[in-house]
């Protein structure tokens, strides 16, 4: 499903609607971009490189990279101070979060003149109702990836199917408090943003109930354990699937629509502590550039926010319902809200009770 994209001709046609920023300034500029694990082309298996793509149009601008596995964790390290980060993709809530707490900036869209092709739908957001401080980067769903080989389709009937102990010691489950919750909110019926602590207690109790079934909790680990088979069920992110499956061809994914799940927006902002602020907005421009948008959501599998983008994609990604699920799918999918930070330390300190106990 890899678009194999001339690496020349890309640089070639951002160059040209570009320009030069940093040569015109004649001075060097590094770039701190923090972003999610598996979440950016870089040039594996044909891809397009993206970020050698951005400093060949930029010579003067220098990335530096790396990567978080959760919200959370991502939040913790800015919040604590001392670091400089002048670009990070969080999702939808945690943008919330962020914007309540005065830890973003407000964009100059004189920069991103490439954020007209975001398409309406994925504007005027809950979490960035006036779009001042964010560009959508991606969008997607979560559901269960599970092994065909191990596991009964008799079995696939729901969010249970992560409580089943016919399969115990081979089910993963998230490491993160936000999309756990979310899982047994939609199991036990809940309202997936409820600040109610009685009603958030349950669904710890609910995840208690699990942990004698699971594996281990993952991010990113989940990769080695679903492609090797080391695990044979797990809920994750529909994007993550599509490349899991390149990988092992006996993985299936699948939404329990009926149940609920969760659909959500990445996005990309500039953190309050942000050094270089122009160069940030040129890169987030750089990734809303059509074509090479298409070549990034090619290669991670996520679903492409821009309409536009689409004529540049593999008809095979653009046209598979796990990333493009049908208006009649989505019609029971629900998004994360931001949270009062009271409820979003409760919920994370009965995560790890469950998760550590």
């Amino acid at each position: 499903m890899k678009k194999i994209i001339s690496f020349v001709l890309a640089v070639c046609l951002v160059l040209g609607c570009c320009g030069v920023f940093a040569s015109a300034k004649g001075e060097k500029v590094t770039l701190y971009v923090y972003n999610w694990g598996q979440y950016i082309a870089e040039g594996d298996d044909d891809s397009m490189d993206i970020i050698a793509a951005f400093e060949e149009a930029y010579p003067n601008i220098k990335v530096k990279y790396s990567t978080y596995d959760s919200n959370e964790s991502m939040y913790a390290k800015l919040s604590n101070g001392g670091i400089t980060v002048d670009v990070i993709i969080p999702s939808d809530y945690m943008v919330g979060r962020m914007r309540q707490e005065g830890m973003l900036l407000e964009l100059n869209y004189d920069n991103i003149p490439n954020a007209q092709y975001i398409d309406e739908s994925f504007r005027n957001t809950s979490y960035d109702p006036e779009n001042k401080y964010s560009v959508p980067y991606t969008w997607g769903t979560v559901g269960i990836i599970y092994n065909t080989k191990y596991v009964d389709e008799a079995d696939v009937t729901g969010w249970e199917l992560l409580w089943n102990e016919k399969y115990a010691d081979k089910i993963l489950m998230f490491d993160n408090s936000r999309d756990a919750f979310g899982i047994a909110q939609y199991l036990l019926g809940y309202d997936i943003n409820t600040t109610d602590e009685a009603e958030l207690q349950a669904c710890a109790d609910k995840l208690a109930e699990q942990k004698g079934v699971v594996q281990q909790y993952v991010m990113d680990q989940i990769f080695d354990a679903m492609e090797n088979e080391e695990a044979w069920i797990a809920p994750y992110y529909a994007g993550d699937y599509l490349t899991m499956v390149e990988e092992n061809e006996d993985l299936a994914f699948y939404r329990p629509d009926h149940q609920g799940f969760n659909v959500f927006i990445d996005a990309m902002c500039i953190p309050s502590c942000c050094q270089e602020k122009e160069a940030a907005e040129l890169f987030i421009n750089f990734l809303c550039d059509p074509e090479i948008s298409a070549a990034n959501m090619d290669f991670i599998g996520y679903s492409v926010p821009a309409s536009e983008s689409k004529q540049y994609m593999d008809e095979d990604v653009v046209n598979d319902p796990v990333a493009y699920p049908d208006a009649e799918e989505l019609r029971n999918a629900s998004s994360f809200d931001y949270l009062p930070e009271d409820v979003s330390r409760y919920m994370e300190s009965l995560f790890m009770s469950v998760r550590n106990g």
